[in-house]
């Protein structure tokens, strides 16, 4: 279960600053979700179904060719960044 001191834990960590109120709707969401999936769960034979990535078939998706045009050197690209390690452009850590 999603606890308010769960989620207050999961903004700080990715820097969300959300009021009370929020984090009571965002509780009783999660708990909404949850009853939802449980109920999902007690479905007979709900484990033989495939798992589905689009909510209906598409058969004539096609996907251009990517074309490479205006090509830019290392050198150019890393020009203007404000810190390089090793051809890299270093930024600060924002997950723990």
């Amino acid at each position: 279960m999603i606890t308010k001191e769960m989620l207050k834990d999961y903004a700080a960590k990715l820097m969300f600053d959300m009021k009370d109120e929020e984090y009571e709707t965002l509780e009783k969401e999660f708990k909404t979700f949850t009853k939802q999936m449980d109920l999902i769960g007690k479905v007979e034979g709900i484990e033989n179904i495939e798992p589905m990535t689009f909510p209906f078939v598409t058969y004539d998706a096609t996907f251009r060719d990517d074309i490479v045009e205006n090509e830019l050197e290392t050198k150019e690209v890393l020009m203007n960044a404000k810190d390089v390690t090793s051809d890299q452009v270093k930024v600060p850590k924002v997950v723990e």
